[in-house]
This record gives C-alpha cells, sequence and structure tokens, in this order.
C-alpha cells in the first residue's frame, strides 16, 4: 500500500474532514482554508501519490482513493467528511461511490466525473517524463488562475515538490477515470464549487456533477479558475462552512 504523507490540525475529538489537493499540487494547497476550518474540525490533509512527502503509485484513482481509506484505516477513523479539489475531489467521488458508509459530507471543488480526453492525459504523462515539470510551470498556472492573479508563488512552489514520474502516473489515473455514470450512487449531501474562469475543469463539468448527485448544490465563484479555493479563499471557505455546519 502506498504511504500517503499526511497532517492532522484542529482540536482532538472534533468531527474529521479529510482534504486531498490538486495535482500538481501538495497538501498546502488548503492553507488558505486551515484557520477556519479546524475552528470545528478535525483536518486531515493528504498529498497526493508522487507528491509532497507521499511515495509513488501506478494505478487508478480508485486504487488513490484505496490508499486514503488505508489512512483512515490506520488512523482509526471510520466516518469522515470530505472536500478535495480537482484529482483531490475525483478520489472523494470515488470514497462516496465505494464507500458510503464512511463519507458523511462531500465539496467538491474545480473537478469532474470526468477530465476530458484520456489521448491528452497520456500525452501530458510523455511529456513530462521526457522533459520534467519545470518547462511546464508556466503552462500550468496559466490554466490555474486568471491573468489578474499575482500570488503564483506558492502555488510554483507546490509544484517544485511533485515527483514527475508521480505527476505522470497522477495523469494516467485522470485519463481512466469516468464515473458519469455512477453519480447517482453518491449518498453525501454534496456541495460543488466552480471557478467562473476554470478552463481546466469548465462550468460544465461542474453542472454536470451537480445534475448527477442526488441534492447537490453548486456554487460558482467568480474570478476564479482551477485553484479557486487559493485565488479566491474566502468565498470558498464561507461555502464551505456553510455546507459542514449543515452535515455530520
Amino acid at each position: 500500500m502506498t504511504r500517503l504523507h499526511h497532517r492532522l490540525d484542529g482540536p482532538d475529538g472534533a468531527p474529521v474532514l479529510v482534504l486531498g489537493p490538486s495535482l500538481g499540487t501538495t497538501m498546502d494547497l488548503w492553507e488558505p482554508q486551515l484557520a477556519a476550518l479546524t475552528a470545528g474540525r478535525r483536518v486531515l490533509r493528504y498529498d497526493l501519490p508522487g507528491h509532497g512527502g507521499s511515495g509513488l503509485l501506478h494505478g487508478t484513482v480508485g486504487d488513490i482513493a484505496a490508499a486514503v481509506t488505508g489512512l483512515l484505516d490506520t488512523l482509526g477513523l471510520d466516518k469522515v467528511a470530505y472536500g478535495g479539489v480537482s484529482l483531490g475531489g475525483a478520489v472523494g467521488t470515488t470514497l462516496a461511490i465505494e464507500h458510503p458508509d464512511r463519507i458523511t459530507s462531500l465539496v467538491l471543488c474545480c473537478t469532474s466525473a470526468r477530465f476530458g480526453d484520456p489521448a491528452a492525459w497520456h500525452d501530458r504523462a510523455a511529456k513530462v517524463r521526457a522533459g520534467g515539470l519545470e518547462p511546464l510551470a508556466d503552462t500550468f498556472l496559466g490554466r490555474w488562475f486568471t491573468p489578474a492573479y499575482a500570488g503564483t508563488g506558492s502555488a510554483r512552489a507546490m509544484l517544485a515538490r511533485v515527483d514527475a514520474e508521480g505527476y505522470a502516473a497522477c495523469c494516467e489515473a485522470l485519463a481512466a477515470f469516468d464515473v458519469r455514470d455512477r453519480l447517482g450512487e453518491v449518498r453525501a449531501p454534496t456541495l460543488i464549487v466552480a471557478g467562473a474562469e476554470d478552463v481546466a475543469t469548465p462550468l460544465d463539468h461542474a453542472e454536470t456533477l451537480a445534475e448527477g448527485i442526488p441534492g447537490a448544490k453548486l456554487v460558482v465563484v467568480p474570478g476564479a479558475a482551477h485553484l479557486a479555493n487559493l485565488e479566491r479563499p474566502e468565498p470558498v471557505t464561507y461555502a464551505m462552512l456553510r455546507h459542514l455546519e449543515g452535515t455530520p
């Protein structure tokens, strides 16, 4: 089982919220939300395989979800709320489908039930394996944020802590991911957050999730692209708190 680097913050004994990051970032992606979320929750953040301090994993999004389940078991955590951005959100959707008894609440931020043409992901994986991540950094940042956003330094620092092979393997996991026909199996109360200017997972991807997941609520954040929780932390944090306050 792949070891996932993780960190726990917040009061002992409080309900647990697991936070998963996006492809190319680390658990630090959630720093803007941490203070507010730990006021009433025990927050468990983890690094994706091959990202930050986590080991490599060659497999599917389901395999990454299984690694998260293994982490929960190791920590003795039975029922948790879950929030994730992009690939981290896909992991959350998978957990809610495969382990409905364990996910009490779900926040899906700038994510999708299918992340576009698989060939494009395989092409990206090949480019990263051939030349590393640094030559593509500006391209990634241009997709993660709107042109007006000036705080890209923290995202670039996270990308520098990502292993090229780990990134490529996650690209291949995304290429194979498609749960569009299983969204109706999600039973956890679900909030979907979309960046109005997200080109990586455009608004129609969020709408597919909102239409497919029973009772899901959709919040669109203006002036935000793919890493909406970093670019526009206040409205994302507010939406998350309102959702989590109404669920276990």
